[in-house]
């Protein structure tokens, strides 16, 4: 107990150095106090829509625009990566003050160019995203008997042959009413409470509050055009707003302006500031997210026991009826071998391809590090849907530190494969930092020029284009070298048995050994296709995944699922006398990437039906066969490395010399 209260002393300290540098804060950590009157600016994101999956800038659409000019909010890495782009906005509200009928702006007449982008959006269902106090808007439409939550609003719709813009918004801010004592509640307890800074109202007799919801309500409203031409914004607007969602009626027309209006209502809440991201959170159909998950779990493990408990007794029955002969029947039995014990002399034999082979394996040795450290974190709320871009953030800083552990692995592997030669370590380690991040760069610049095509934002900034490759070859690649470093450094691991200078010819298969070996990926893919679909609705379906913890199990049952069904294929293999076992471990578990990838294919038919356009399906098509490759390197490591371990552990523990 008092290692852990020392942590969390250590972990408060170290969140107060930064809070006080004004730099990275836990999320979740730092409730902002306004007092009455005090301004809340709204904030835009760009616009989505899951019809094409390209985001765009708020204001490449005519609306509203501040009044001190357009400027981008601080953005981190991820968010850029991610194809956010948050800027302020015109909507303004004061704490605590309820206000009705707000004139926003008439925008010019509408082109042509810009009435057709608008109906072009309209058709594609693009939703506008904004933020206040870093949560973003949520509505509840109606559909029959209840409610559905989604986040953002649709700029317009479509009613028969005519387009019709939603000019009006009528939003509530729930709040919280601020009291000194939470402090603690919130931000710690115990021994590091009293290292918590108070955001107080400066020692004013005035209630604060904290913003815990942010709901908003689109309306089409006919305004009259000429009526607000000298009319300056935040004014009244001349008569009475009413805001009935359920029927349209600023219709868009070209050469006819917009007129933009707004209505705020405050009303206080009793949810907590910690459980203010509860509403975004409740994904729709959590009841059978959960149900099917922790079915997928008890089944997969359930055939994971038997396989391993059958593979076990059919090892260990071979050898212990091996060690339980005397020295004659031994010499006998030598003469009268079958199976895996033929192949004694050449089960050791350097595979073709061997420097590719280690290549790939340093290559997925630092992808599953990095996936199991980023899912570990995030299990832990470091990085929650509440802080934008932290998980890809994370995803970059794990991936270049475990250069070290992949470039370590690779020479090893590298120089025990060499019988321990350290020549060549060197261009191992560069092959290891430049295979899989090379075949990303030409992956993700392919689909970059596809989105600098359509002017979107997702499209990576030039400067931070030049920013990836400067960290790539500055941080990971050396990074890398130093690992093979080490790896050469370290004594490479000792074959139990010789191997013979005449490789031995392999007998006639009844059936293809690589049909086994992709049909071996079926068993570990059966283990995530569950978790996978809900990854893939929020990824592609604008849902936010928060079950991580569920996530890090079937992540760490999908490891286990890998090694047993590759020392299960390798030793089918080794007892058919066909000693080429190297590549098609590491195939055995990583052909689950495989179906991962016909799955996303069918996701793209079935689920994005709405797709639309070449660049929204290549984007999808590159992004999953991106997902696809490095799940297959880091499954292939650990079917390779497993059966590695088995192969060296089953000769070394019987002579058959």
């Amino acid at each position: 107990m008092d290692f852990f209260a020392h942590f969390k002393i250590w972990v408060l300290t170290l969140c107060l150095v930064f809070q006080y540098g004004y730099g990275f804060y836990l999320p979740g950590s730092y409730p902002h106090n306004y007092g009455i009157g005090d301004t809340l600016s709204v904030k835009v994101n760009s616009i989505t829509s899951i019809e094409t999956e390209i985001p765009f800038s708020y204001y490449s659409l005519p609306f509203c625009k501040p009044l001190e000019g357009v400027k981008d909010s601080a953005e981190n890495l991820g968010e850029v990566l991610m194809g956010d782009r948050i800027e302020n906005s015109p909507y303004k509200f004061k704490m605590h003050t309820n206000e009705t009928d707000i004139f926003l702006c008439r925008t010019d007449p509408l082109s042509g160019g810009d009435f057709k982008l608008l109906k072009k959006r309209i058709d594609e269902m693009y939703q506008v995203n904004l933020i206040l106090d870093n949560l973003p808007a949520i509505r509840y439409p109606k559909k029959e008997s209840y409610f559905l939550r989604w986040t953002g609003y649709p700029m317009g719709i479509k009613v028969q042959d005519a387009y019709y813009v939603f000019n009006h918004l009528k939003f509530t801010v729930l709040v919280h009413k601020y009291e000194e004592a939470n402090v603690a509640r919130v931000m710690g307890t115990g021994d590091g409470s009293e290292l918590i800074p108070t955001v107080g109202s400066g020692g004013s007799e005035l209630p604060g509050y904290m913003v815990v919801g942010f709901e908003v309500v689109p309306c089409s409203v006919m305004h009259d055009a000429q009526s607000v031409k000298k009319l300056k914004p935040y004014g009244k607007y001349p008569s009475p707003i009413k805001c009935d969602p359920t029927t349209v009626a600023m219709l868009v027309k070209e050469n006819e302006p917009i007129v933009f209006t707004y209505e705020v209502t405050f009303e206080e809440s009793d949810i907590k500031w910690p459980s203010r991201w509860d509403a975004y959170l409740k994904m729709e159909g959590s009841k059978v997210h959960w149900f099917s998950i922790l079915n997928s779990l008890m089944v997969i493990t359930f055939l994971a026991g038997i396989v391993l408990v059958i593979f076990l007794r059919t090892v260990r029955r071979d050898l212990t009826r091996y060690e339980e002969l005397d020295k004659e029947a031994q010499a006998q039995m030598n003469e009268e071998l079958s199976g895996w014990k033929l192949v004694v002399g050449d089960v050791f034999r350097a595979p073709a391809n061997s420097g590719l082979l280690c290549v790939m394996v340093g290559d997925g040795v630092q992808i599953l590090g990095m996936a199991v450290v980023t899912v570990m974190f995030a299990a832990l709320g470091f990085m929650s849907p509440a802080s934008r871009g932290t998980l890809i953030i994370g995803m970059l800083f794990f991936y270049m530190i475990l250069g070290i552990a992949a470039g370590y692995v690779a020479v090893r592997l590298w120089r025990t494969i060499g019988c321990g030669d350290k020549k060549g370590w060197v261009s191992v380690s560069w092959k290891v930092a430049c295979f899989f991040p090379g075949i990303a760069f030409l992956i993700l610049t392919t689909l970059n020029f596809l989105l600098w095509g359509s002017h979107s934002t997702g499209a990576i900034p030039f400067s931070l284009f030049v920013g990836l490759i400067f960290m790539w070859f500055c941080i990971s690649v050396p990074l890398t070298l130093v690992g093979g470093y080490f790896g050469a450094k370290a004594p490479h691991i000792e074959y139990p048995v010789r191997t013979n200078q005449i490789p031995r010819e392999i007998p006639a298969q009844k059936y293809p050994s690589w049909l086994l070996v992709f049909g071996a990926g079926t068993l570990p893919f059966g283990t995530l296709f569950i978790e996978l679909f809900f990854i893939m609705s929020s990824i592609w379906m604008g849902r936010v995944y928060y079950v991580f913890g569920f996530l890090l199990i079937v992540f760490i049952l999908l490891v286990v699922v890998c090694a047993e069904v590759s020392l299960v294929l390798t030793y089918m293999h080794l007892c058919v006398e066909d000693w080429k076992w190297w590549w098609k471990s590491f195939f055995a578990s990583g052909s689950v990437a495989i179906y991962i990838f016909l799955y996303s294919v069918n996701y793209l038919i079935f689920e994005l039906k709405s797709l639309s356009g070449p660049v929204s399906e290549a984007l999808y098509l590159g992004y999953s066969l991106l997902m696809a490759l490095a799940i297959m390197f880091a499954m292939g490591s650990v079917g390779f490395l497993s059966s590695f371990w088995f192969v060296h552990y089953l000769f070394s523990s019987v002579k058959l010399d």
